[in-house]
């Protein structure tokens, strides 16, 4: 089977998870397949040389196909006055549109595969077997923005909502089949048939994230991109209201905030119990520098792999139940959970002061990762789903 690929942005390197799950789909989708690469870029910084070195090895074709500046702002307004969510507008480009239809013209696959809704636009009327992976509920992620957002952008973020929710429903029948990420995202899309959509979940590179011995430098780590407004919004709350309720029974407890672009309300956390690493070029050396993993989500959609890497190296896991529903791990045997400021960092302590209990759950958290989350078994049950469709 021959697929073209569309992707909203090129996967490498892989600091963001929507590149994380593309660049391993990719990879074990070109065992058995065919892969046409096309992935969007407006990120001026990429090294587009690194990147295709790093895809080569599964990729028949790669192609890099440049959003300008001046055009993203152009069509960010068309998309604001023609109603269409700005999340498809900033990626939505009509000479971008035309050199993705020459690709699937100059190739002529047998599927078309769609990561995000950011490219459904391109694909939705072009009359080939394809399949649009949602990934994630791009509208319950602005609906969560929008409940803790100032009142100055609670209009801007309830018009975006809506026009996701009417757009996840509009594009629903012209893909084939759809995918994401797990059980509680698939439960709300809005749409009659979603139980349809095939539930696709990430995986974890056992080989790389692995236990590595290191020095133990601190307490508690948080990693991610710390430029998204999930991740911006749980390492604050974990620096300015769980930490504070740490140090009251562990006085010298440290805090590693680890990861690329951190924003200025991340890096104004810093201080001589908090340390803001920015990029790093091995974010295991976080995870393994580090006794507890804590991600405290309160916002955002879809499976953490923040939580599955952290696991998949024995450290002992304090999450919140949104970030866990899709996990499924188990309270107190696999993973800690906590809600509230007070129930997190009572959680932190626990583990802190009791090695014991860190390492039963550490190990017991691994073993759950281990057996649950590979991107073979996974992506192979994708690649069969694509191959029913073209036999059709």
């Amino acid at each position: 089977m021959k697929i073209f690929v569309l992707l909203s942005r090129i996967p490498w390197p892989l600091e963001k998870g929507d590149k994380l799950r593309a660049f391993n789909q990719l990879k074990e989708l070109s065992k058995q397949h065919e892969i046409v690469l096309c992935a969007l870029n407006s990120d001026r910084k990429t090294d587009k040389q690194a990147a295709f070195r790093a895809l080569q090895p599964y990729c028949k074709s790669i192609n890099f196909v440049d959003l300008p500046a001046i055009g993203i702002f152009i069509n960010l307004m068309t998309a604001w006055l023609n109603g269409r969510p700005l999340q498809t507008g900033y990626f939505y480009n009509a000479r971008a549109a035309k050199t993705v239809g020459k690709l699937i013209e100059q190739h002529q696959p047998d599927m078309l595969y769609g990561q995000l809704l950011r490219v459904a636009e391109y694909l939705r009327h072009e009359r080939i077997p394809k399949t649009l992976d949602y990934q994630d509920v791009f509208s319950m992620g602005m609906k969560r923005r929008l409940d803790i957002a100032s009142w100055l952008m609670k209009p801007f973020l309830m018009t975006e909502y809506k026009r996701l929710q009417r757009y996840e429903s509009e594009v629903f029948e012209d893909f084939d089949l759809k995918t994401i990420i797990s059980e509680p995202d698939r439960d709300l899309i809005p749409h009659p048939k979603r139980a349809e959509i095939l539930v696709i979940p990430n995986g974890v590179d056992h080989d790389y994230f692995k236990p590595l011995k290191a020095e133990k430098k601190y307490d508690i780590v948080f990693t991610g991109n710390m430029a998204y407004p999930p991740n911006v919004n749980a390492a604050t709350f974990l620096a300015y209201d769980i930490m504070p309720i740490v140090w009251k029974s562990i006085p010298a407890a440290k805090l590693f905030l680890a990861g690329a672009t951190p924003d200025a309300s991340v890096r104004q956390t810093a201080s001589r119990r908090i340390v803001v690493s920015g990029w790093m070029d091995d974010i295991r050396q976080a995870y393994a520098g580090s006794k507890v993993f804590v991600a405290p989500m309160r916002i955002g959609t879809g499976l953490q792999n923040k939580l599955l890497e952290a696991m998949a190296m024995e450290l002992p896991c304090v999450t919140t139940p949104l970030a866990n529903k899709p996990l499924k791990a188990k309270h107190r045997h696999e993973i800690l959970i906590g809600e509230k400021a007070e129930e997190i960092a009572a959680e932190i302590v626990s583990l802190l002061q009791n090695q014991e209990q860190a390492a039963a759950i550490a190990k017991q958290g691994k073993a759950f990762v281990t057996q649950k989350y590979n991107w073979e078994i996974a992506t192979n049950i994708l690649a069969d789903a694509m191959l029913e469709v073209v036999k059709r």
